[in-house]
């Protein structure tokens, strides 16, 4: 079997820097079990895979080690794939999770829009574990599907030391942590050891529970975000309510094809 690979960078228009995706093209789904392998051997953050519906795609994305619910760089991959190699001519481009339902990634000029879920979080009491694990500890903690621990600072943020295997023990998703930014309206870091990454370099899904906390924090409705990992990458956020639009550019660094 032959299947269409794409390595894109998202969230940064430079090869080495933003967050890695797969993106493999489908003729139909496989099973479950399959995906997961490839997924693990491509050893990306995510994997998106997508198999056309008329005019839409059908979209799910997988860890080294589980699925995924939502993923915001890989499915901007997956619209720069259509987009640039798949002669996809519709701007705007639509995608259906069985778990997240309808999305959508719009193409204006070399910059992609993602149309998400808002993900609001609500405060909450720190648990022990999670001050463990973070090992400084945050002004604030609210929850949504991921920890949002908030710090007073980008230095506290580039500062956390996580330990994983403490955070790995969460009864949620993830751990975002977040401060007020210096050259963005606010920073982040992403730690999901539950689902086999430590720290995520660039994670869109996230700015959907962080962009409403900085709305309210900052009263403003437009952000710019970066996120503080070692490859580092920039997002541009737009509150709507009950959906949020992150924006960023991509890169391909690799294009080819899987065979077994």
């Amino acid at each position: 079997m032959n299947i269409p690979f794409y390595h894109i960078n998202a969230f940064t228009s430079h090869t080495f820097k933003g967050n890695p995706a797969g993106v493999c093209i489908l003729d139909n789904w496989l099973e479950d079990s399959l995906l997961q392998n490839i997924a693990m051997e491509n050893n990306l953050s995510e994997t998106a895979f997508l198999v056309r519906q008329d005019d839409t795609h059908e979209i799910r994305w997988f860890s080294p080690t589980v699925e995924i619910d939502l993923c915001g760089h890989a499915t901007l991959a997956a619209g720069f794939v259509l987009a640039n190699f798949r002669d996809f001519i519709s701007a705007k481009l639509r995608f259906i999770s069985p778990i997240s339902g309808e999305l959508s990634v719009l193409k204006e000029g070399d910059r992609l829009t993602l149309d998400f879920p808002a993900r609001p979080a609500m405060a909450c009491q720190p648990p022990p574990l999670l001050l463990a694990g973070l090992q400084r500890k945050p002004i604030e903690v609210l929850k949504a599907a991921d920890y949002l621990a908030v710090y007073e600072s980008a230095e506290d943020i580039l500062n956390i030391t996580p330990d994983f295997d403490l955070l790995k023990q969460l009864d949620c998703r993830a751990v975002i942590v977040t401060a007020p930014g210096k050259n963005s309206d606010f920073v982040s870091r992403f730690f999901a050891p539950g689902l086999g990454i430590d720290e995520d370099p660039v994670t869109g899904s996230s700015h959907c529970t962080l962009t409403p906390y900085w709305k309210k924090i900052l009263g403003k409705d437009r952000l710019h975000a970066l996120q503080l990992s070692a490859r580092g990458g920039d997002l541009f956020c737009q509150d709507n309510g009950d959906r949020i639009l992150i924006s960023g550019q991509a890169v391909c660094y690799l294009e080819g094809t899987i065979s077994f």
